[in-house]
């Protein structure tokens, strides 16, 4: 199989060889681009999941954004990472709302906060986002209080039109977050999904790639996805290695993710999705102070499979960047040069596309 990997190394070695023969330079251009996907929009300069960080994505260049859904009490898809909003909006400084405080169980981990299926759209709509990780990016909080919280009808939109403005075409790249828990609470956030993109000229004919760390759903939507946009993708999210799939968990199944991080494995999910999206460190994992260690197998194993592999996500501060790649300006300070230099390990990989909170330097790394 001729993978990116290989077409690159075909062409560098003619080169070497002393010019690129007429055969390596086919190969090459054939080799598609890899792709930029904007993680919660341009979430390390804007509060994620509001129209400003998606604007800011856009205009420093990506492929993709994503929105990430979860419902509302009254079964609205909304922009937010989690069902819990205790940490990206205001509701906690919202006496009105004191009392819906409670403890949930998601996916196996227990968590206390605000939970979007207590609420309504229009209670939401009340609330305003705020920075997630504020001691890491205080120059986000300058924004706290500024946007509300986005449906999926409003990012849409919102893209259709940028991307009328700018003339070309932006892909989305939505992921159904926590599909058997919300399920357990009476939504079915697949079918509001599928209603949705129905409705919309924009997701009939745009890139569309459709997320999810469950089976169950991805093998429910794909026919269905695909008969509203021919073009869709599905992409099955891998968590840790040793973590319990979701859905399968709920069944009483014991499969880890590692399980289908297998040749064999990998072969199960081509039967229902395009594309697998593991944590970078599945592709190359970290020892405990941080350093890389040598590179696994997966992307060659997944493309041998026949799937693409989007891998998540590259930060641009030091404390999230491999420690070979570190500078010494604090854990907290951004590396714009140690996240290109990270994110160009991976493509050397041969991964088709990567997940990053600043396209801007997402774009920087594809396009060099």
């Amino acid at each position: 199989m001729l993978t990116r990997r290989n077409m690159f190394s075909l062409a560098a070695g003619a080169a070497l060889l002393g010019g690129t023969s007429r055969r390596a330079r086919a190969a090459a251009s054939l080799a598609p681009q890899p792709l930029v996907f904007a993680h919660r929009g341009s979430s390390a300069l804007r509060p994620e999941h509001t129209l400003a960080s998606y604007a800011r994505a856009i205009a420093d260049g990506a492929d993709y954004i994503e929105p990430d859904l979860v419902p509302t009490r009254d079964g609205i898809l909304i922009a937010r990472h989690e069902s819990n909003i205790a940490d990206t909006t205001d509701v906690s400084a919202r006496p009105e709302f004191a009392s819906r405080r409670r403890t949930l169980t998601i996916d196996g981990e227990t968590e206390t906060g605000w939970f979007t299926t207590d609420f309504t759209l229009a209670e939401l709509k009340t609330l305003r986002a705020r920075e997630r990780l504020p001691t890491v990016r205080p120059h986000n909080t300058r924004y706290d209080g500024h946007f509300d919280i986005p449906t999926f009808e409003e990012v849409i939109d919102f893209v259709a039109a940028e991307s009328a403005a700018r003339g070309r075409v932006i892909g989305l790249i939505p992921e159904i977050k926590n599909s058997t828990h919300f399920h357990s609470l009476g939504h079915t956030p697949e079918e509001t999904f599928l209603r949705t993109i129905a409705t919309r000229d924009y997701t009939r004919y745009a890139p569309l790639e459709v997320q999810s760390f469950e089976t169950t759903n991805l093998k429910s939507l794909r026919a269905r996805v695909q008969a509203i946009n021919p073009q869709a993708r599905l992409m099955f999210l891998m968590g840790e290695r040793t973590d319990r799939v979701p859905d399968l968990m709920a069944a009483g199944a014991h499969t880890t993710f590692g399980d289908l991080m297998t040749p064999e494995g990998l072969r199960q999910i081509r039967t229902f999705a395009d594309a697998i999206g593991p944590s970078n460190t599945d592709l190359i994992p970290r020892d405990a102070s941080g350093a890389w260690l040598q590179p696994t197998t997966l992307v060659d194993d997944a493309h041998a499979a026949g799937l693409l592999v989007h891998s998540y996500t590259c930060r641009p501060e030091n404390r999230f960047l491999p420690r070979q790649l570190r500078n010494g300006a604090g854990d907290n300070a951004r590396n714009p040069d140690g996240s290109v230099a990270e994110m160009r390990r991976y493509l050397d990989l041969g991964l088709d596309g990567l997940f990053t909170d600043d396209p801007a330097l997402g774009r920087m790394a594809v396009d060099s």
